[in-house]
């Protein structure tokens, strides 16, 4: 199951959405605080997110706290940042890869990215655009990554097939 990490993420309407492209191709969410909103079950249902039932969602204090309690991500991880040496399209995803996305102000932290520098990736963009949307940007690679591995367990037709 592809795995969706999202490090200090700060606005809402953007974990509420990478949620949503998580509940929809079943893939797990892993937030890494601090975070700059509230994800308890009164804020939820406050928000009004129906789907995020659907979501198999995972907290943790830090990058540390996450690296003890998920050992086996440093395994198969990719790192996305707009510093990246490489395309999206070099990365060869698994179906049980783990992708990172750094918070909207800054990123994911530099120590990190150098650490796994041959695991950074970037969308391709014009030199002129500073970055793409967070949530823009997970679904994109969600989307590679199950793309790579033939979309398991995810309908590819609607109910027009039928006609």
């Amino acid at each position: 199951m592809l795995n969706i990490v999202l490090v200090e993420p700060e606005i809402p309407q953007n974990c509420g959405n990478i949620a949503r492209t998580c509940a929809a191709t079943g893939s797990r969410l892993h937030l890494v605080r601090p975070l700059g909103f509230d994800i308890s079950d009164k804020a939820v249902k406050r928000a009004g997110l129906d789907y995020w039932h659907l979501v198999e969602v995972f907290d943790y204090e830090n990058l540390e706290d996450f690296f003890t309690r998920r050992p086996e991500a440093r395994q198969d991880l990719w790192l996305t940042t707009t510093k990246a040496p490489r395309s999206y399209q070099q990365a060869r995803f698994t179906p049980d890869s783990w992708l990172f996305f750094g918070k909207e102000t800054a990123g994911l932290p530099q120590a990190f990215r150098e650490q796994y520098a041959q695991r950074c990736i970037r969308l391709p963009m014009i030199s002129e655009a500073r970055s793409l949307n967070l949530s823009n940007t997970v679904a994109v690679c969600v989307y590679e990554a199950l793309r790579q591995n033939g979309f398991p367990g995810l309908l590819d037709v609607g109910e027009m097939a039928d006609r």
